[in-house]
């Protein structure tokens, strides 16, 4: 069953194209919002959360400017500098690192422009709300997951392949593996497999195949997304080796459904893009936002066929 993971919990990189409303339109009084994110274009999870953001941009009649910076925290940093200098009426951002915002949030702040997160999130920076999943929980729900199943055992070493090693949702989710394997003397083994799809394919690959891992726990989509080619590339069958991690692609909904992965998360990446214009709509109008939007669910064959179903409809 999908355990439903949506709830409230109190508490000059090169624009990629997609701004609603014209200049003439934000002059007379339309609300301009900026969305940053470290991820990609062309990824899948990046692709529903666009539409999602977009939708809701359209919806509330607001101008949106949204980048996104592809892994480069640099182009991100200029992003985030040059919204600040247009003086918008919100910024929201990823946080693919811990401080990567302390001095812009600061800034932000001063100026009086509402800061949500969104993705990965850094409280530590004051932003005023988050939507997201908890991603040192992700990492300790998956880690669980393969314990309380007994697909893992003290001594073993887990393969976590990851896109970008080092990366704020690398640390919090292995945070998460490590506070559930460490007292059970299983260990991890945090892989590099890079962004680039062949390469994720060829990498993993070669992992699967110079060490026989019991189990994997995929810890970024990309890699996610890659497990059935990498299994056929390997020769190993549905089901041999347990797989958990991210599940917000087609690919990887189809892979749970085939058997190849066990237990996928879902992060609601549509919903994920809608609720951090809607935040700063709120904010933007003076209500309170000091409240985060938790998005995450896990899904396994039984439970995947509405994930799959809404990728047909696109």
């Amino acid at each position: 069953m999908l355990k439903f993971g949506l709830r409230l919990a109190a508490a000059a990189a090169v624009f990629a194209g997609v701004a609603f409303g014209s200049a003439a339109q934000a002059a007379d009084g339309q609300k301009t919002f900026y969305l940053l994110s470290h991820g990609g274009p062309s990824d899948a999870f990046w692709i529903d959360w666009n539409a999602g953001a977009t939708k809701a941009c359209d919806q509330l009649k607001v101008t949106c400017k949204i980048s996104f910076s592809g892994g480069d925290m640099a182009a991100q940093k200029e992003a985030f500098n040059s919204a600040l200098a247009a003086k918008p009426d919100g910024i929201a951002t990823t946080s693919a690192q811990p401080g990567l915002w302390t001095e812009e949030v600061k800034a932000a702040k001063a100026a009086g422009i509402p800061i949500v997160f969104f993705n990965t999130d850094d409280p530590a920076t004051g932003r005023q709300a988050y939507v997201g999943a908890d991603l040192k929980e992700a990492g300790a729900i998956w880690a669980k997951y393969l314990v309380d199943h007994k697909m893992v055992k003290q001594g073993d070493k887990v393969f976590l392949p990851v896109e970008v090693p080092g990366a704020s949702y690398q640390q919090l989710e292995t945070q998460g593996i490590a506070g559930v394997f460490d007292p059970l003397g299983i260990k991890y083994d945090v892989v590099d497999c890079g962004t680039d799809p062949a390469g994720i394919i060829a990498k993993m690959t070669d992992y699967m195949v110079a060490n026989n891992p019991p189990a994997i726990i995929a810890l970024g989509d990309s890699v996610a997304a890659s497990v059935k080619r990498v299994f056929d590339g390997a020769g190993i069958p549905a089901g041999k080796i347990p797989v958990v991690g991210w599940g917000n692609s087609k690919e990887t909904a189809q892979a749970v459904k085939d058997g190849f992965v066990n237990a996928a998360a879902w992060q609601y990446p549509s919903a994920q893009g809608f609720m951090p214009v809607a935040l700063l709509g709120l904010a933007a109008s003076g209500e309170p936002i000091g409240y985060d939007i938790h998005t995450f669910g896990l899904y396994d064959a039984s439970s995947v066929e509405p994930i799959l179903k809404l990728y047909d409809k696109k």
